[in-house]
This record gives C-alpha cells, sequence and structure tokens, in this order.
C-alpha cells in the first residue's frame, strides 16, 4: 500500500484548502482511509475518515461542519476539503490506511497500518 498526500499549504484564516490521498490501485477497495494531523510539539490526532464497506465518515469536533472528506474509488483518491481553517489547524497532515476498518476506531491512529509522508497546512495572516 502506498499513500501519497498533496495539496498542502499556506492559506489565510478563513481561507479553504482541498487535500488529496493517492493511493495505490484498490487500496480503497480493502482499507479505511483516514486523515490525521500533528502539530510540533503535540500528539498526532485524527481528524476525518471514511469506511471501506460503507463509505460513513467521521469527523473530530474540532473539524465538524468545516472539514468535509470524500473518495473517489475509480480513482483511488480520498479528498479532504477544509473551509473555515483556523490558525490551529496548522500542522502536518497525513492519510493512512486501516485494513480493519472497525466502526468507532476509525480516529486513534494506533489502528492504521499504512501512513503516507504527510503534507503541511500553514494557516496565517
Amino acid at each position: 500500500v502506498q499513500l501519497v498526500e498533496s495539496g498542502g499549504g499556506l492559506v489565510q484564516p478563513g481561507g479553504s484548502l482541498r487535500l488529496s490521498c493517492a493511493a495505490s490501485e484498490r487500496t480503497l477497495d480493502y482499507h479505511a482511509i483516514g486523515w490525521f494531523r500533528q502539530a510540533p510539539g503535540k500528539e498526532r490526532e485524527g481528524v476525518s475518515a471514511i469506511s471501506r464497506d460503507d463509505g460513513t465518515t467521521y469527523y473530530a469536533d474540532s473539524v465538524k461542519g468545516r472539514f468535509t472528506i470524500s473518495r473517489d474509488i475509480a480513482k483511488n483518491t480520498v479528498y479532504l476539503q477544509m473551509n473555515g481553517l483556523k490558525p490551529e489547524d496548522t500542522a502536518v497532515y497525513y492519510c493512512a490506511a486501516d485494513a480493519e476498518d472497525v466502526p468507532g476506531t476509525l480516529l486513534l491512529p494506533a489502528e492504521y497500518d499504512y501512513w503516507g509522508q504527510g503534507t503541511q497546512v500553514t494557516v496565517s495572516s
């Protein structure tokens, strides 16, 4: 399984970015995909996830109503649309793949088997 994130960058508060997670072929057929972030000096935290079987989505409370996760199985790609960005959203964002896909666990980094290299998101004026 290979995962490659893209779409990060510098944006002003209130702005938007769309992150992409390009997965190797058929990864989405067998794995749930999650987005995580890690700010300097902080632990990695779950942001959003989408389940393998029925596409159920999960969000951290801090991003509900602002971020939207989606997937295009034909393109082997998962997206994270981020609107209303805040300075506290600044972090390296990672996507990850989880073969177990257990409901209720998809925002836990420890559940994930494969990780991308990350993309930096900086929200600043």
